[in-house]
């Protein structure tokens, strides 16, 4: 007997983007520059110099872009807002016309039967914030519910599914410890502030949004499940440390209010005493969370290894994606069953989760091979359906991504996307992975069992 994988009725099947990485025209329209604007555009930051002045041109070609959706079958649709499109200076006066550009996306996927879930913030900080403090600063939690109450007022209603910050473990990590991403600091003090602010934003955002909002907002967190190399102690330890640091540290303060003790050993005398009073800030009430999730570390104790005394080790004979990180869809199940475990049964989402394999520069045909994308999908949308058996509150998926598009500061030589893209040309091509995953679609998961 084939096994049934068929999905919850009303489940959510999503592609998702973010601005910075697709739009192009960056500073249209009377926008201002973000941080990854001026990152971008500092020599020797970008592999191959590559920068978003382009990247997909959805700025322009959006329309056309929510024909691919919809000829996927999507019936969502995950984005990200440009902070510095609606406040150019971040707070304060407001850019109408780029305030316009969003509504006009949801309109057009709403007018082709596309749920749109809108990201307030997925890494593009208007660089005029950055200027005076960025996430270091206090002040950032006012700034950003101030942006946000703008965009809720203008799009609340048609958009139903908000998230208020995408992976901030990301942003600090790549942005305010190791520098490989913008705003490009490198500092053990910085980190822990910058990680400390971006959760008390979030929870000011989801007040603002409890003020003037009548749907549902989360919060969007990568986890990627730590397994120790070995039973030594000493891998034991340092698989605990790297889990509290990547997986802990931002749903602790917001889902529990606190946060894990590991932090404190980790950072030593860089870890600050918070204030008590902004743990009420913090751990707001949300909907729903987003969990994106693409791989797992195998861990060993490293001396050397930066915070967490800890290293990564790679896994021999088996698949690596593009970005060397190990396909492991056993990681997604133990993702899932953790999170519930630790934070309750919450409404979850996937809101990202996707592969980077070797695809040309120049499509070859009408559809782009891609087989091993399509063995990616099947296994972790299998692996999905297994959580949902297991009494997860699974509510959607949306892959990463519907384009091909800026792989941030690995330029565009990483391809995600369900759809191709010529960089010369612009040209969108599907690959078989989008054909497969339209009748993942249009079966409600039964394609699976194929």
């Amino acid at each position: 007997m084939t096994r049934s994988y068929r999905f919850p009725a009303n489940f959510v099947w999503g592609a998702a983007t973010s601005a910075y990485q697709i739009e192009g025209s960056p500073l249209a329209d009377g926008a201002g520059p973000s941080i990854w604007q001026r990152f971008a555009h500092t020599p020797g930051m970008m592999a191959n110099d590559d920068n978003g002045d382009i990247a997909c041109d959805h700025y322009r070609r959006y329309k056309d872009d929510v024909q691919l959706m919809r000829a996927l079958g999507l019936n969502g649709y995950r984005f990200s807002l440009s902070w510095s499109r609606v406040l150019p200076e971040g707070t304060g006066r407001i850019n109408q016309k780029g305030l316009d550009f969003y509504s006009r996306l949801v309109d057009e996927l709403l007018e082709n039967g596309i749920e749109p879930n809108a990201t307030l913030f997925h890494w593009d900080m208007p660089a005029a914030l950055d200027d005076r403090g960025g996430w270091l600063s206090r002040d950032c939690a006012h700034w950003f519910a101030e942006y946000a109450s703008v965009v809720f007022k203008a799009l609340d209603g048609r958009v139903k599914l908000w998230s208020t910050i995408n992976e901030p473990w990301v942003v600090t990590d790549g942005g305010y410890l190791n520098g490989a991403l913008a705003p490009g600091h490198r500092s053990k003090y910085e980190a822990p502030i910058a990680a400390h602010n971006l959760m008390r934003a979030s929870g000011a955002a989801i007040q603002a949004y409890r003020s003037v909002g009548r749907h549902e907002i989360g919060v969007v967190f990568n986890i990627e499940p730590k397994y120790p190399a070995s039973q030594r102690p000493e891998d034991v330890a340092a698989t605990r440390r790297a889990h509290a640091y990547m997986n802990e540290q931002f749903a602790d303060p917001a889902l529990l209010g606190s946060y894990p003790p590991e932090l404190k050993e980790i950072f030593g005398d860089a870890w600050p005493d918070f204030p008590v009073d902004d743990f009420q800030l913090t751990k707001q009430p949300v909907d729903f969370v987003g969990i994106n999730y693409y791989t797992r570390s195998v861990v060993k104790h490293d001396d050397n290894g930066y915070p967490c005394k800890a290293s990564r080790v790679h896994q021999k004979h088996v698949t690596h994606t593009e970005t060397d990180w190990e396909v492991y869809e056993q990681g997604l199940i133990d993702t899932l069953m953790w999170f519930k475990t630790r934070y309750g049964n919450l409404p979850l989402y996937i809101t990202e989760n996707g592969a980077a394999f070797y695809d040309p520069p120049v499509a070859e045909g009408d559809v782009v091979k891609d087989p091993k994308r399509v063995a990616y999908l099947r296994d972790h949308l299998r692996a999905l359906h297994q959580c949902v058996e297991a009494g997860v509150n699974l509510k959607g998926y949306y892959a990463w991504s519907l384009l091909d598009n800026l792989e941030w500061s690995l330029g565009f030589a990483k391809r995600f996307g369900l759809y191709h893209v010529d960089y010369a040309t612009l040209k969108r091509t599907p690959k078989a992975s989008a054909k497969f995953y339209a009748k993942v679609i249009e079966s409600n998961g039964e394609a699976l069992a194929e």
